[in-house]
């Protein structure tokens, strides 16, 4: 596992000292040492590694790592360049069209994102190739659990973007009365007709940052493929 070496390290400290961390560590390198996991061990980190504590504008919250080669690299619902854009992903890029008027991109890389304050986390943050949820229930979740307490503490405004059940069950740990909190089903092919679609979170987020003076995200993830 990459290190983490940013202010995530000071706010996440005391978590590598607990007892469950050490066990969640013995358990997942014996898991990449005997199975395929995703994502790659160096990856593990990247949503803190990408979007620093002080720079959190927006927390998307995902439940597991995609499980199929390729895909999975550390943001919930971003894939890699070169790989097919999941179905759920589809969705949110159906819905960035009509709340913004963004084009669908070709790639599913949502790294962009990230760079610019949008915390894109799992709750857990590994899994066995092609067995979801395979490491659910092994400690990632007590300790992305503590990174959304450390969010939750930040003096300062701050969205939310809970998708379905399972990230909305973390509610009752943001007490921060400066923050946003939006819900919706997920964007799943299962439930986004429930709701996901027209729930316009992308401009309610813009529009919740602009108004306490913070710079707005920029949603449209560019085509990979330029045009020639």
């Amino acid at each position: 596992m990459a290190m983490i070496t940013n202010d995530w390290l000071p706010a996440l400290q005391e978590e590598f000292k607990k007892p469950y961390y050490k066990e969640l560590y013995q358990f997942v390198q014996k898991e990449y040492s005997t199975a395929v996991v995703y994502p790659p061990a160096d990856d593990i980190f990247n949503a803190l590694h990408l979007t620093p504590l002080k720079d959190v504008k927006v927390l998307i919250l995902g439940q597991d790592p995609y499980h199929n080669v390729g895909q999975a690299h550390g943001l919930c619902f971003s894939v890699k360049p070169d790989v097919d854009i999941p179905p759920s992903l589809e969705n949110i890029y159906k819905e960035l069209q009509e709340d913004l008027g963004c084009y669908i991109p070709d790639n599913g890389y949502l790294v962009k994102w990230a760079e610019q304050g949008v915390l894109m986390l799992n709750t857990v943050l590994t899994v066995r190739a092609h067995q979801a949820n395979s490491h659910q229930g092994r400690g990632w979740e007590q300790f992305t659990d503590a990174i959304i307490h450390a969010v939750n503490a930040q003096d300062r405004p701050i969205v939310y973007m809970l998708w379905g059940r399972p990230a909305q069950s973390k509610i009752p740990m943001l007490t921060n009365p400066k923050h946003l909190i939006l819900k919706a089903p997920h964007p799943s092919p299962l439930s986004a007709y429930r709701g996901f679609f027209g729930c316009k979170h992308f401009s309610q987020a813009n529009e919740f940052l602009k108004e306490h003076g913070i710079e707005p995200i920029d949603w449209q993830i560019e085509n990979k493929k330029q045009e020639k």
